[in-house]
């Protein structure tokens, strides 16, 4: 008690410049216990109740003041997997999807005979032209799918021949798309002129070139 009062005593005959360099030099703590003789307030941790459940909100005291920043549930964030797009399902390949599902051929074949018998029994003309819609869609269909394996082979057969002559160290040659798709059209037009439909083609052609002409020309407002 003798010293604090010796302490106080000598404090007390500094100047407040003096004071604060005592304060930085010693510590804010010290100095309280220097000045004061008590220690500097220790602040208390806000208890917290027990959570009743696993996601249940955190309780706090109403006589403490609830922290800025305190612990958040996370919830777990439910992600939905679409195989078409997912890396787990693998890599898509047309050879091995065509071979995987070749048995919808023969299955689209016998849809194809039915729908065709349907049409002839039917006397309902509503009917009959759903179903010649419907023919025609399938029709397209499987033209489409011929289409693409044609070219799908091509492909393949180029890959082929551009190996072959990378293992006989020939340069590979290599076509732009722009050259296969002149190739392509190449053989479509030979193909419509021995099936006889390259003239319909062309005119229709020359219909739907027509179509986009006209729509492209500015309309004149009647005065």
């Amino acid at each position: 008690m003798i010293g604090h009062n010796r302490c106080e005593t000598d404090l007390s005959s500094l100047s407040f410049e003096e004071l604060l360099q005592l304060r930085n030099r010693v510590g804010t703590k010290a100095y309280q216990e220097m000045t004061c003789g008590k220690k500097a307030p220790h602040h208390t941790k806000v208890k917290t109740k027990q959570r009743q459940s696993k996601r249940g909100p955190l309780e706090f005291s109403a006589k403490t003041p609830v922290p800025f920043l305190r612990q958040v549930v996370s919830a777990k964030k439910k992600v939905h997997r679409d195989p078409r797009f997912d890396d787990l399902s693998g890599e898509y390949s047309p050879e091995v999807f065509e071979k995987t599902y070749s048995f919808l051929n023969s299955i689209k074949e016998r849809e194809k005979e039915i729908v065709q018998k349907q049409l002839k029994k039917s006397r309902n003309a509503e009917q009959q032209e759903n179903l010649q819609q419907l023919l025609k869609r399938m029709t397209q269909q499987e033209v489409a799918q011929k289409d693409r394996q044609r070219r799908r082979e091509k492909e393949l057969a180029l890959k082929k021949q551009q190996r072959e002559q990378a293992q006989q160290g020939r340069k590979p040659f290599y076509l732009k798309k722009s050259e296969k798709r002149k190739l392509e059209l190449a053989e479509k037009y030979a193909e419509l002129k021995r099936s006889g439909k390259l003239e319909s083609f062309l005119s229709k052609k020359r219909k739907r070139n027509a179509i986009k002409d006209k729509r492209r020309l500015p309309f004149r407002k009647d005065m």
